[in-house]
């Protein structure tokens, strides 16, 4: 949970900090690179926590 936290922040940081650098030199890549990390970010929480679910799910189900 630590290690998604991690991720969690620093795409957030990456994405604000791009976000700013866009505004500020009016360049359309900084958006797109915004943009990327918000995708791949969200794809990293979902996959995160699939495994986070079936490893749950396994221990769950698994007699004693």
């Amino acid at each position: 949970m630590i290690v998604l936290r991690l991720a969690i922040y620093l795409a957030l940081i990456g994405i604000v900090s791009s976000l700013i650098i866009g505004v500020l030199l009016r360049d359309r890549r900084y958006f797109r690179l915004a943009w990327q990390i918000l995708k791949f970010s969200i794809v990293l929480l979902l996959v995160f926590s699939a495994l986070i679910f079936m490893g749950r799910a396994v221990l769950y189900r698994m007699p004693l």
